[in-house]
């Protein structure tokens, strides 16, 4: 089967998005498939990866992002995508390439889109009120435009669920368990990233305003203030780089960068005692399961989907979800810094939780969500 994947906020420092597509790729190579990528670049190109055959096509670079960028013409999509004869086009934009919904259900061409985000959330952060009537009809007008609509948790379901959705399908996304792993922890490179420290916080993921990251400083600050000996670390960059440097040159905390090299990014992650996930919109959070796969807790914002992964079946806990201000945070933290002491089992648990969710398990249930177009 070819499978086409349309993507816009994909660029060489993006997160999520990319990670889910490379992974995608790899998997529906396994079992395969011809799978093929269009995203936004700076100009037309088309190479082969290791992921799959990648598309780049002219766009625009979206002011105040931090680079990410969006596709300038939704009429060549559907040229490229016409032109390359697919069996089923998957969709991960909401928004800029709702459209591409109705242009494949007119050709008989199996078509889902990924709800990556929750627009309730999203709205909320913007404009700071619900906008129930506009989310409703957005979502209803979505679904109605696609097969199906995948959502990687209840959490981002939820929305969809409330207004009577009948074509919502739940795909949780994956975790690379071979890259991230306990067995990465490095001691050196602790000790090069704690500074003398005696608690190594991280922080993995965008900075950018819906994710709250200046959260993880008033996280700090708070720890600092109750005596503990803590640093935090920033891994990843974004539009409020400059004001959380400029708002933290007091405190110890380094801000290193975007990693491309993902075996470094898993030795960082396994080598830090909590992983930090403020976003209160989450929906699925990979660099959350990432560092459960690298045997590191997570504290996790209570109004994000990251809670649904933080429990074992047994009720046990892989760390903890709290209210969206540092205190609340700091409380956790200092919980799973008690927990590592007194279980030394807690590293395996964590790492055993996120062996629940490895991307064939994704690909599966992707696999099975729609036949081969008609003749």
């Amino acid at each position: 089967m070819k499978i086409i994947h349309i993507a816009n906020f994909y660029g060489p420092k993006s997160g999520g998005i990319k990670t889910t597509l490379h992974n995608l790729g790899t998997e529906y190579g396994k079992i395969g498939h011809d799978f093929i990528y269009v995203v936004p670049g700076k100009k037309f190109s088309r190479e082969n990866t290791t992921h799959g055959a990648c598309i780049t096509l002219p766009s625009w670079v979206i002011p105040f992002s931090g680079g990410y960028r969006v596709i300038k013409s939704n009429r060549q999509v559907k040229t490229i995508v016409q032109s390359l004869n697919p069996d089923r086009i998957e969709v991960s934009d909401r928004f800029t390439l709702s459209c591409l919904g109705n242009w494949a259900k007119k050709r008989n061409i199996p078509a889902i889109v990924f709800s990556h985000e929750t627009l309730r959330g999203l709205v909320k952060n913007y404009f700071g009120i619900p906008l129930k009537s506009f989310v409703s009809w957005h979502n209803t007008r979505l679904a109605g435009r696609f097969d199906f609509v995948v959502t990687t948790t209840h959490f981002a379901a939820a929305e969809f669920d409330e207004i009577g959705t009948s074509n919502v399908v739940r795909v949780p996304l994956g975790v690379d368990l071979e890259t991230f792993s306990p067995a990465h922890r490095n001691e050196e490179l602790r000790a090069k990233m704690i500074k003398g420290g005696e608690v190594l916080l991280v922080h993995c993921g965008r900075l950018s305003p819906e994710k709250k990251p200046e959260r993880s400083l008033q996280v700090l600050r708070e720890l600092l203030s109750r005596g503990i000996n803590a640093r935090l670390v920033y891994i990843g960059s974004g539009p409020l780089h400059k004001k959380l440097y400029d708002s933290s040159r007091d405190i110890p905390v380094t801000f290193w960068g975007y990693v491309a090299n993902k075996n470094l990014l898993a030795q960082m992650i396994a080598s830090a005692d909590v992983s930090l996930a403020p976003g209160p919109i989450e929906t699925f959070c990979l660099a959350a399961l990432e560092s459960l796969a690298s045997g590191t807790p997570v504290v996790a914002s209570e109004t994000s989907a990251v809670g649904e992964f933080l429990t074992q079946d047994n009720g046990d806990f892989v760390g903890l979800t709290a209210a969206n201000n540092g205190a609340a945070f700091a409380d956790a933290v200092q919980i799973i810094l008690d927990e590592i002491k007194e279980d030394p089992t807690l590293s395996d648990r964590c790492r055993l939780q996120a062996e629940k969710f490895p991307w064939s398990a994704t690909i599966y249930k992707l696999d099975t969500m729609h036949p081969v177009k008609a003749a």
